[in-house]
């Protein structure tokens, strides 16, 4: 259970880590952004680590406070909930 768990949180961190330097470099270019609700969705649900990892590497969104505070957030439930399934099951 805790490895589908993981593959799980795998994917959508990737995905989120994706999402930041696809908009990044969109703004760079002044081009279609992604909205933060995706933004802030995709950390919130499953991709905090991805997400934080994109808001550092990318250097996007880092001066936005309700990012830090939503992404981390999210990986502490994330966390919490992978520790309960380890635990459990």
């Amino acid at each position: 259970m805790i490895k589908i768990y993981l593959i799980i949180i795998g994917v959508i961190s990737f995905i989120a880590f994706i999402s930041y330097g696809v908009d990044k470099r969109k703004s760079k270019k002044n081009k279609w952004r992604t909205p933060e609700k995706v933004l802030l969705s995709l950390g919130f649900f499953g991709g905090a680590l991805g997400a934080i990892m994109g808001m550092k590497l990318f250097r996007h969104k880092t001066k936005h406070w309700y990012f830090w505070v939503i992404n981390i957030l999210g990986l502490l439930w994330q966390i919490a909930l992978g520790v309960w399934i380890y635990i459990s099951f």
